[in-house]
Order: structure tokens, then sequence, then C-alpha cells
């Protein structure tokens, strides 16, 4: 897998940076159903993003993020530009990221985020709208950044965030759930949803304290797995958790341990 250290290596640091973060920022609130600053990091996103296509496209980046005066303008000028076939990714650069950006920067303007009395107050449905188009538009990045799947792009984009809860404790590589009466299971999924990507079987047992290593794997694992909560590696004995396990932690789970 694509190591995160390594993310957008050839774009200038005061590119790559920017945009790491304001994706990061992004997802954590939107994880932490923290919608209006969800929806303004939103537009910071924009304008990094913006700043990789334009620069990719005419072939000279900015060595930071700039913000056009008209975002909406800016973008159907970079759709106007000249097909270029040496340019890895040249359609998605040049027309289909660009047919976002406007799209997330109006919902940062003008869906109630970003000015006192807005018409429409920041809610669950735009958060998701400008979380799903961010993870969207990564993953082509990464795609396109580094000659890789789209399937491999979003594990990359999956490594980025890691959802912290203060019912997880993590110390020099060692995770804990910090309620011993939670079942076994629980703790599984609720560890899993805390750990960027694939975590080790091994691991795994010995963070939730589990004694033997064949009963773990089919007695535990491998309901998880067929309950499609979890995808169980046996050939590489690792394990991770899927969107609808991150949504059975969030909705069942976790609902009574907010902070």
């Amino acid at each position: 897998m694509l190591d995160p250290a390594k993310l957008f290596n050839g774009l200038p640091t005061g590119l790559r940076e920017p945009l790491i973060a304001a994706y990061v920022e992004v997802a954590r609130n939107y994880a932490e159903h923290r919608w209006e600053p969800a929806e303004l990091n939103g537009g910071k996103l924009c304008e990094a993003v913006y700043s990789i296509v334009d620069g990719a496209t005419r072939g000279t980046y900015p060595t930071s993020p700039q913000k056009p005066p008209r975002m909406l303008e800016a973008c159907r000028s970079v759709e106007q530009r000249q097909a270029n076939p040496a340019l890895s990714g040249d359609r998605s650069l040049r027309v289909l990221i660009p047919l976002l950006l406007p799209y997330l920067y109006e919902i940062r303007n003008n869906r109630g985020v970003g000015h006192i009395g807005g018409d429409v107050s920041p809610n669950s449905s735009d958060a998701t709208t400008v979380f799903s188009c961010s993870n969207w538009i990564m993953a082509e990045l990464i795609r396109i950044f580094h000659g890789i799947s789209l399937d491999e792009a979003q594990l990359a984009v999956d490594t980025l965030v890691e959802r912290k809860h203060p019912l997880v404790w993590d110390i020099e590589g060692t995770k804990r759930v910090l309620d011993p009466m939670m079942p076994c299971a629980d703790q599984v999924l609720v560890l899993l949803y805390s750990s960027n990507g694939w975590v080790e079987e091994p691991d795994l047992r010995s963070w939730v304290e589990y004694k033997n290593t064949t009963n773990f794997r089919n007695k535990v694992l491998s309901a998880l797995h067929k309950a499609r909560l979890v995808e169980h590696d046996l050939l590489k004995q690792r394990v991770r958790i899927t969107a609808r396990g991150s949504r059975d932690v969030e909705v069942r789970i976790l609902t009574g341990y907010k902070s």
C-alpha cells in the first residue's frame, strides 16, 4: 500500500501540506458531526485543489494555494484549456475535478456556512456532500499522481485520517478499549474503527487480550466477516473495518460514549 508519508511528493510542499491538512480537517469534523467546520474546510480544500489542477494543466505550480477571485470562472478557464494527451489524468484534472470545485465552493459560501445569517443552516446533508466530494477528489488526485488504481488510491485516502475517541487508549503502539465490560466483538470493531487501514491479526488479538488464537479467528473475526462488518484477510492475517462496520460503531456502539 502507498505510504501516506510519500503522498504527492511531486508537488511543492506549499501545496502538498495544505491539501492534506484541509482534507484531514474535513474528514475529522465530519466524523465528529461538526457540520459547519467540515464545510468551511471544504473551501480551503477547494483552493488547494484548484491550485494543483491549474498548475498541472499549465505546467507550472504555484508555491502555495491561490484563491481565485471567482472560483467558477477560474475553473471554467481550466476546463477550456486544450487537451494534453501526454498529461496523466488530463481529463480529470482539466474537466472532472474543476466541475466539482465550484459546487463545493458554493456550499461553503452560500449554504449557511462561512457567513452569519445564511438562509440555510449547516446540516448533515450538506456536510455529507462536502465529505463525499472531497473524498473522491483526493482519491482521484492520488490515482493520477501515483499511477495506481482507484481502489488503491481510496485505501491511501483512508490512511490519512485516524478517528480518535476517548473510549480508545493508545500508548506506544498498544490500544485498549476503556470499557472492560464491552463484548470482545464490539471491542474489535471500535479498535479497527480507530485505526488507519489494515491491522495485523496478532496485534488486534493482543489489544483485546484474547488468549486463544484459533478461537479468536473462528469465533470473533469469522462472525464479523460474515456480517460484512470487517474484512478478514486470512492469507495475510490482517483485518480492516468496512463501511458497514464503521456505521455500526458510530450508530450502535459509540452513541452512548460521546465526549
